[in-house]
């Protein structure tokens, strides 16, 4: 099958677990389909180029300041994004698989499939309500928003949910339950195995992208009680984005530049260094309030380390399961329990259902879904 990816950010030239996850997809179909890659360029890329068995076509040149205005995705940079998307009408596919974001695109890509005959997948990591919109965007863009972003989710012939949780909402949005597949394949069982690490620290972690819906400032105020119960205390942020700044801010703030120690995101070859830091950590603290599944959960307990999040976290149901769950008033208490502790493993739940996010299972469930859509 001639496969192609489309969406604006692309791992591991804009990290964030959602790129992660569609990388991981890629690479795998690469395996035994041709796939292709349709982006921004960002920098570093050039506009055609292969890598990893896979062919990159990048079609509008942006940066990680241009891609992100005030703390969200440029409406600008969506829009130029979305017409440059034409250009794969210069290609001839079997399969499209787009990603959500930023919804403008979706209803090109259904024209192509149209005047190709080819089959449009759509994976969908979150679906926001028209309170979400008017947050994001303000009353009267955020309306529009919703009403076009309503309309332009139905226009696939499949979908691809990463939890439970979001396929509910977009059922409750009117699209049938017969349509949508749930699959999140975002654990490496195969290089995970081989992660060897020292001694479990008493440390804390965080790592991802640096917006403002991951609350990595409520992080900071949690460190900031533990570090009364805990001495010697170290805390890790490991991550970029536009938030970045104001946390170097609010670390002098609290005088936490002795506990808290930031760092710049890996590289895609320094994941094993990644890993290594996560499983050497005695927990992860999650306090993010936008989460469609939560890669960073994910991969910390594979890695063996104890998760913590609070009741409010929208992780769907499948991956809190697996995690210590406390009121935000008590995070700090249960953090200093669990690093305490000289079995931290007991603090990991039902660590079985991590099978169902194995990375192996890519070529299967998709081979299916092709057939399916013949």
């Amino acid at each position: 099958m001639r496969v192609a990816f489309v969406s604006d950010a692309v791992y591991p030239w804009h990290f964030g677990g959602l790129e992660v996850l569609q990388h991981t997809e890629a690479s795998e179909l690469a395996k035994t389909h041709d796939v292709h890659i349709f982006s921004m360029r960002w920098p570093g890329m050039k506009r055609t180029f292969q890598q990893e068995r896979m062919t990159y076509h990048t079609f509008h040149e942006v940066t990680q300041s241009k891609f992100y205005r005030h703390g969200r995705r440029s409406i600008r940079e969506a829009l130029a994004f979305s017409m440059s998307t034409f250009g794969i009408f210069r290609y001839k596919f079997d399969v499209i698989i787009a990603n959500e974001f930023p919804v403008l695109h979706l209803p090109i890509l259904k024209l192509y499939c149209m005047l190709r005959h080819c089959k449009l997948i759509v994976n969908v990591y979150e679906v926001w309500d028209k309170e979400y919109w008017t947050q994001y965007l303000g009353l009267l863009p955020g309306l529009l928003a919703n009403a076009y972003a309503s309309a332009a989710l139905k226009v696939a012939d499949a979908y691809v949910t990463i939890s439970s949780t979001t396929m509910n909402n977009l059922i409750a949005l009117g699209v049938k339950r017969q349509h949508i597949r749930v699959f999140s394949p975002v654990i490496d069982d195969r290089f995970m195995s081989g992660i060897n690490a020292g001694k479990k620290h008493k440390s804390i972690i965080f790592w991802g992208r640096l917006i403002k819906e991951k609350r990595v400032d409520k992080w900071l105020m949690a460190v900031s009680q533990i570090s009364r119960k805990i001495k010697d205390l170290h805390a890790v942020i490991i991550g970029d984005g536009p938030e970045r700044k104001n946390l170097e801010k609010s670390i002098r703030e609290h005088g936490l530049e002795r506990v808290v120690e930031l760092k710049h995101s890996y590289r895609n070859e320094q994941r094993r260094e990644l890993f290594k830091a996560v499983k050497e950590a005695g927990l992860l603290l999650q306090m993010s309030e936008r989460e469609g599944l939560s890669l960073i959960v994910l991969e910390s307990i594979a890695l063996g380390t104890p998760v913590l999040v609070p009741s409010y976290s929208p992780i769907p149901k499948e991956v809190k399961d697996m995690c210590i769950v406390a009121d935000e008033s008590s995070i700090a208490g249960v953090a200093a329990k669990i690093l305490n502790s000289n079995d931290k493993s007991k603090y990991i739940r039902n660590k079985e259902n991590l099978k169902e996010f194995y990375i192996s299972n890519v070529n299967h469930f998709y081979s299916e879904l092709f057939d399916e859509l013949k």
